[in-house]
Order: structure tokens, then sequence, then C-alpha cells
């Protein structure tokens, strides 16, 4: 039985109207600014929505938690802003770039861009099983077992293909600047699940904020 349902993504930004513009191209979504300086990506339902909210401190490592995404040619994305990190080789067939503020993401050619533009929400992981199981547990879905990495597939509510889990060396030093947001009945299952509560409703919030095993942070709204 799920514990948890996905809700939507949030990026951090440092300029989030630049950030913002840029992942709406991409993504065939439509940007809203909010008058506070944030805003939103919106689609045709609410899990399409992603967040772009202002953060002071800027990109210090590379981003644990990225986006893989069809294109359809590289000068496409680069006539955005995005930059060439790393190209293909090899037999590996996707390019790694970074966005406007250096977040890496990863570019899948395709001649016909399907519908939904976002194919993958990658996490880094130092144990990729251990961390799809986790959360194959909270969202109610299988595993698949891959070269190395797993991947979590069909998540409820979720409009993207995978969520992928990949085999890092480097610890996590840095909040996350990518993350997601989830819908519970009740915080507690999570916990009991093995989260750990970071900052619980109060103030400017009213959602819980929490880590998963490895610290990846995510908020929960209950229902």
């Amino acid at each position: 039985m799920a514990i948890a349902r996905f809700k939507d993504l949030c990026l951090d930004a440092g300029d989030p109207a630049r950030l913002g513009a840029f992942w709406a191209a991409v993504l065939g979504r439509t940007w809203q600014a909010q008058d506070n300086g944030d805003g939103l990506l919106t689609g045709p339902t609410p899990q399409h929505t992603i967040w772009v909210n202002r953060v002071a401190e800027p990109r210090a490592v590379k981003y644990r938690v990225h986006l893989d995404i069809y294109t359809r040619d590289l000068a496409d994305l680069a006539a955005l802003g995005a930059t060439v990190v790393e190209p293909p080789h090899g037999t590996r067939t996707w390019t790694v770039l970074a966005d406007p503020e250096g977040g890496e993401f990863c570019a899948f050619p395709r001649s016909e861009l399907p519908a939904e533009r976002l194919h993958g929400l990658v996490v880094d992981s130092a144990d990729p099983r251990g961390q799809a199981l986790w959360w194959g547990r909270v969202y109610g879905v299988g595993v698949t077992e891959n070269d190395g990495w797993s991947t979590l597939e069909d998540v409820p509510g979720m409009p993207i293909l995978t969520m992928d889990f990949v085999p890092v060396p480097e610890p996590k030093t840095a909040k996350n600047r990518v993350h997601w947001d989830v819908t519970v009945p009740a915080v507690a299952p999570l916990v009991e699940a093995g989260a750990r509560v970071l900052r619980e409703p109060g103030g400017d919030i009213g959602w819980h904020v929490l880590a998963d095993p490895e610290g990846n942070e995510f908020c929960a709204f209950t229902e």
C-alpha cells in the first residue's frame, strides 16, 4: 500500500524568472511569475507543475538530483542558454548539459518530440537499490533493476516516465536544488518508514520538510 503520492517538482534558483523561462521553453510549459519573485511552470495537470523558488545561496556542487529530457536539437537548447558539460561518447547517446544557473541535466535526442518532454527524475545515490526500494515502498510500486542502477516506473500521479537511482562515489554535502513534493494522509507513516523530519509546519510554511534515508529533501503536504 502506498504511503504517499507524487505532487510536483521544485527548483531552487538565484533568478527564478530567468530559470523559469528556460525550463518552460525546454519542457513546453507555461511560465507564471508571482509577485514575490518566485514562479511556477504549469502543464496539463497539477502534477505537471514545477515551482521555481528564489534562494540566496548559489550553486556550489554538482546537482544530486537532475532531470532527463527529450530534445530535437542541442542547438535549440544552446539558443535558450544551455551549455554542454559532457558530449555523447562510446555507446552513450545522451548529452550532459547545464542550465543557465549551472544545474546539470541530460538531453536525449529524438527526431520527433513526445508530448511529455520530461523523461526522468534522476537521483544520485550511495545505495541505488536501497533508495529505489524505499521510494518504491513509499509510492507503492515495484523496482526494476538495471546494470548497477534502479528504476521506478508508473509512479501514481507522476507525469514522468521514470524515477531513477544511480550510483555515485561522492556523499551528499549540500541541500538539493531540485526536490519533489508528495501528498500524504499523515506524515507519521513516512517517519516510521525511515524519513527524518527537518522542519515542521509553522511560520511561513504549512507543510513538513523531510529527508529520505540518504538525506534528500522532500516536502509532504497532508491531504
